[in-house]
């Protein structure tokens, strides 16, 4: 019976190192890229990052912020009514004031999201934020996915283009 112990004991600790390591250099590879270059590496955000390019900010997003970034993701931009995209492509004031509302200064990690009930984006106005049936909602899109490291900030996903209030 000791024997059958001390094995499992050794084998847990075995595992748990192995898991350690293994977490460990996940982090470290994530955390090499800037967010620009972490959604792009991601492979479903190539629409954002047309976005970006088109409205010139990328230079800006691989900047040193800390930003924090509600990513839409590929699948969050064909919900928006249609011809929508081609005209915020076309108009670069307009792509980058949608975009901007995407982007909020600091790392502002799913701990602290839980706990706001807006922000003030890059762009000046405030999002909202609440969780309703134990999912983070920003205004009225869901976070999907949270707290991806990158060297600049941490991008959350969210299943809808945030669109700012009209001025």
């Amino acid at each position: 019976m000791k024997n059958i112990s001390l094995s499992l004991i050794a084998l847990v600790i075995f595992t748990t190192s192995i898991f350690a390591q293994y977490d460990t250099k996940m982090v470290s590879k994530a955390v090499k890229n800037d967010i620009v270059q972490t959604a792009i590496s991601a492979g479903n955000f190539t629409t954002l990052a047309t976005a970006l390019t088109e409205a010139g900010l990328v230079d800006a997003l691989k900047g040193d912020g800390p930003f924090t970034v509600f990513a839409p993701t590929d699948d969050a931009f064909k919900k928006l009514p249609e011809g929508a995209l081609e005209g915020l492509l076309k108009d670069k004031e307009a792509l980058k004031n949608v975009l901007l509302y995407h982007v909020v200064s600091g790392n502002v990690s799913s701990t602290d999201v839980v706990k706001l009930d807006k922000a003030t984006t890059l762009n000046g106005s405030d999002i909202k934020i609440k969780t309703v049936d134990g999912k983070v909602m920003i205004n009225d899109s869901q976070v999907t996915g949270a707290d991806v490291q990158a060297t600049n900030g941490i991008i959350h996903i969210i299943d809808t283009v945030l669109l700012p209030p009209t001025k």
